[in-house]
């Protein structure tokens, strides 16, 4: 039960123990091995940190960073990480290189390079129709010794068939670069046509601005045409105003002279 549980907490495969290497200790001896280094002829690490305590067996130059410039100086770059080797440029192997009969040269300026898989399929109808033939021959005499026919016609489609999809294989990162280019192109495209829309977009605005500009200018001109002007408007303001109080009093005197006359 415990295994289970263990099992199910632990889904994944666990780190490399090499992490556990990097401790603050560690590095510390190796920045200390590193500054004693150029005063020992006998790069021999116990000795050279004999002074310290704790000091690993396994060397301390395993937790340097990979050199770059040392590791492309080599013919198959690659560097070591976590106990792993990794290469910096991946190379798909020739068929040649996996020890097959290679028909068409490796250098792809050599000869016509697209026309490899045409020729490879058209090539196979030959061997299937000899297959054919020599299966429908009648069977060899018992005095016979070598190989039947259709053997070697059967190895010669073998070899076609691998020379067929190492010819592909070789195609692939010229298909992706195909691919990739269109992709970007796609991409190219759309932000063009976004663009020109929103350019029309912008002129149907300035188009819409200049006509509310219009607009504005005529009723503005409308305006001052029916109201009256700014002279006619201070003449009228400085013009003294009778007061409320003035009518009052011509009311009262009106009314007692009225009231007299009557009565």
């Amino acid at each position: 039960m415990d295994e289970e549980d263990g099992e199910l907490r632990n889904p994944f495969p666990s780190p490399p123990s090499h992490y556990t290497k990097y401790t603050t200790h560690n590095l510390a001896l190796l920045a200390l091995y590193n500054q004693r280094l150029p005063d020992h002829p006998n790069p021999i690490q116990h000795q050279i940190l004999s002074d310290q305590t704790d000091v690993p067996e396994w060397p301390l130059t395993q937790l340097e960073k990979p050199r770059i410039d040392w590791i492309l100086e080599e013919p198959d770059a690659y560097y070591d990480v976590f106990g792993e080797r990794w290469f910096v440029k991946d190379k798909i192997p020739s068929l040649a290189e996996l020890g097959g009969n290679q028909l068409y040269p490796e250098d792809p300026c050599v000869g016509a390079y697209s026309l490899r898989l045409p020729r490879s399929s058209a090539s196979l109808s030959f061997p299937q129709t000899a297959v054919l033939h020599s299966l429908l021959a009648p069977p060899p005499t018992m005095s016979a010794t070598g190989p039947p026919e259709w053997q070697g016609h059967v190895e010669w489609i073998t070899v076609l068939g691998q020379n067929l999809m190492a010819a592909a294989n070789d195609l692939r990162p010229v298909q992706a670069r195909g691919n990739l280019e269109l992709m970007m192109q796609r991409q190219l495209d759309l932000r063009r046509e976004e663009t020109k829309s929103l350019h029309a977009k912008c002129d149907v605005l300035e188009a819409k601005l200049k006509e509310l500009r219009a607009s504005a200018q005529l009723v503005s001109n409308f305006s001052s045409r029916e109201n009256p002007t700014a002279a006619d408007t201070v003449m009228t303001a400085a013009s003294p105003i009778p007061s409320l109080d003035s009518f009052t009093n011509v009311q009262q005197e009106d009314v007692r002279k009225w009231a007299e006359e009557v009565g």
